[in-house]
């Protein structure tokens, strides 16, 4: 009877440990499926996207982009709304504008607890997309593109790491943290094939080696 009683108590144990090895393995995959899923349509978006030189960057101004952050609810500008979707923990005054938070910079793995530190970056640069077509939208479109709330296109990273980017494309500057690749290219191609803004061939060059990154590659 004692051996009986051990017998079933092991298994009852060994039924217990079971699911609790698996979960992690289980939320691993699902995590990956949709990073895998979002490169696969990548990459068929960009398939899409026409290959073209850059155009001049002549007649180009910031202000034909973003004369000043839009307003989307009340008091709130783009800016401030995207700080505070991005953040955690973000306290705003009566202005809307955040004082206090922690924000996360995916290009290099900042985690800031200053406002200070951080800036709203447009993914696709604003003068780089005037030379892949932006040049030629008239200044409504180029407004609502710099004030996207819906694409990818406006993103909280480090100071730091945007002003290291600055105008470039991904042919010339990437993320330091290599694990934000498959994101940075998807997002990127998913603005321009929005947008029917134009690639350049070391540019497409470029996100194809970027995908290559995405789970299920």
């Amino acid at each position: 009877m004692i051996f009986l009683r051990r017998a079933v108590q092991a298994a009852v144990l060994t039924l217990l440990v079971i699911p609790i090895i698996a979960v992690p393995h289980a939320v691993a995959e699902t995590r990956k499926r949709p990073q895998a899923a979002a490169g696969a349509l990548a990459r068929r978006m960009l398939a899409q996207l026409k290959v073209a030189r850059p155009l001049s960057i002549r007649g180009y101004s910031h202000r034909k982009f973003l004369p000043r952050w839009a307003h989307h609810r009340g008091r709130c500008d783009s800016r401030e709304v995207v700080l505070a979707r991005d953040g955690r923990h973000v306290r705003r005054n009566a202005a809307c504008h955040p004082v206090k938070g922690i924000w996360y910079s995916p290009y290099d793995g900042k985690r800031l607890k200053s406002e200070k530190q951080v800036d709203v970056d447009h993914l696709v640069p604003l003068s780089y997309a005037w030379r892949s077509g932006a040049g030629k939208w008239s200044q409504a479109r180029r407004r609502a593109f710099a004030n996207d709330l819906v694409r990818p296109e406006l993103i909280v990273v480090s100071h730091s790491a945007n002003v290291a980017k600055g105008g470039q494309g991904p042919q010339s500057w990437r993320p330091p943290r290599r694990a934000y690749w498959c994101r940075y290219a998807t997002s990127w191609i998913t603005v321009k094939h929005h947008y029917r803004l134009f690639v350049t061939r070391k540019e497409k060059t470029a996100l194809l080696n970027m995908l290559r990154t995405c789970p299920g590659r």
